[in-house]
């Protein structure tokens, strides 16, 4: 992939105080409540351009779209957002812990080429359309890259881990911890040796979407209605396969409102599956279901397609897939790669065959609830079920680095929530401000 530096636009502490209270998380992983404790946290904050709040009375001439352009442009008048002075790339280190174990995981903020798919670039995972055009419609108003997208590639010489390593040892331009404890730090690299280095090493690699397949879509999408050479350059965050940091978490699927559903119904239709059941009292509750999840662990190590069940029956349970020619009934067409993934497995062997949640349930996330794996999460999802919220959670192993190259590299894609790469990388740590450019009206269609 071609890469080149940029002038990226930053919060400048001398207006906004602390900057790290001016970024967020990426747009489609806060809530309503973490929009509005962000929007609270600082006037200057991001959210207002990457997630604003609508009104009542919006019109196609007012809306959270134009106030976003409205923002950036206060923003930079005002000073809190300033532009460097020379191009870069930028360093971006995190440090957080999964448990007992402290990672860290860095990655180059630079400026990628974008191409449709295949030609360099590869998705993993399937995208909407909703938040494709909800992604288009602020980059038409904005013309501005405030949220990375998430890149991966392949070098084993390690390349940008030494450039990071050099850059690491003058100060960071900012340095901000956010409320799950990741540390995030970014360092301006502005001499052109690195630079030249980085991109050489880029040119000779294919690279994988590991998160953002919407705002990548949508930034092709944008570069084509406009034709500007300017837009076909992204803001990305290229990480190494081989950084040791590189950390996926699995999300789990929780389920609701299926008419008829029964766990003892559901277990008896299963038999390419070897069933294990692992009972509980109050007081072993607990303890069954950490013998579980070892089982899980364990098995999926072995290569097994497994994954475990729970719906207040009294036991935790483990599936484990026994018969391999079941997914090439159900799937004829798919490669290995994709037939050999846990969640594709679930999702046809289990969510759509018995429980009816197909394609378009899941296109509209109906019947389902994804959770991600961090915190508390799984205690959450369990008192989901003992309430009667929802009716089953269905546990995963997380997908594995390699099971995500070979599926990019067979052409095909992943079901919607298959991987979750954590920490997330956040948006305001830089921008790319494109210049407005006069467009036609927006049309959906």
């Amino acid at each position: 992939m071609d890469v080149i530096p940029f002038k990226a636009y930053r919060f400048n502490p001398a207006v906004v105080g602390d900057a790290g209270a001016c970024i967020a998380p990426p747009y489609d992983v806060i809530d309503p409540a973490q929009q509005e404790a962000l929007y609270r946290q600082n006037p200057y904050n991001i959210i207002r351009a990457i997630l604003g709040k609508t009104c009542p009375g919006d019109t196609e001439a007012e809306n959270q779209y134009t106030r976003a352009r409205a923002f950036l442009d206060k923003a930079i008048a005002d000073g809190a957002l300033t532009q460097d002075s020379k191009e870069a790339i930028y360093a971006y280190v995190q440090d957080f812990a999964i448990g007992d174990r402290t990672y860290q995981r860095s990655g180059i903020i630079a400026l990628g080429k974008i191409e449709p798919f295949g030609k360099g670039v590869q998705p993993h995972e399937k995208t909407l359309d909703g938040p494709k055009a909800d992604r288009l419609r602020l980059t038409r108003a904005t013309a501005a890259q405030m949220e990375l997208i998430f890149m991966l590639y392949d070098d084993p010489q390690k390349t940008a881990e030494e450039i990071i390593a050099q850059a690491v040892r003058k100060p960071a331009v900012l340095d901000a911890t956010d409320d799950e404890h990741v540390r995030h730090r970014i360092y301006v690299i502005d001499d052109p040796q690195p630079v030249r280095a980085f991109a050489a090493m880029m040119r000779t690699q294919n690279t994988v979407i590991a998160d953002g397949h919407h705002r990548y879509e949508t930034a092709l999408n944008y570069w084509k209605q406009t034709g500007r050479a300017e837009a076909q350059y992204l803001m990305m965050t290229f990480v190494n396969m081989r950084n040791e940091g590189l950390v996926i978490q699995p999300t789990h699927r929780l389920i609701a409102d299926v008419k008829g559903f029964s766990m003892a119904k559901l277990l008896a239709s299963l038999p390419e599956f070897a069933v294990q059941k692992f009972a509980f009292t109050p007081a072993t509750k607990n303890a069954s279901r950490d013998a579980m999840f070892a089982a899980m662990r364990t098995q999926g190590a072995q290569g097994k397609n497994i994954f475990g069940i729970y719906a207040a029956d009294g036991a935790f349970y483990t599936a484990a897939l026994t018969d391999n020619t079941a997914m090439k009934a159900v799937a004829p067409t798919m490669s290995d790669a994709a037939r050999g993934l846990d969640v594709n497995v679930l999702h046809l062997l289990i969510l759509e065959k018995h429980l009816g949640i197909g394609e378009a349930q899941l296109a509209a996330e109906s019947h389902i609830e994804y959770i991600k794996d961090i915190g508390d999460a799984i205690d959450k999802s369990i008192a989901k079920v003992d309430s009667g919220k929802c009716q089953a959670v269905f546990f995963v192993n997380p997908t594995r680095i390699e099971q995500v190259q070979a599926v990019a590299a067979a052409g095909e894609k992943m079901p919607q929530k298959s991987t979750f790469f954590y920490p997330k990388v956040f948006s305001g740590v830089t921008i790319n401000k494109l210049p407005i450019a006069p467009m036609a009206p927006y049309n959906a269609k």
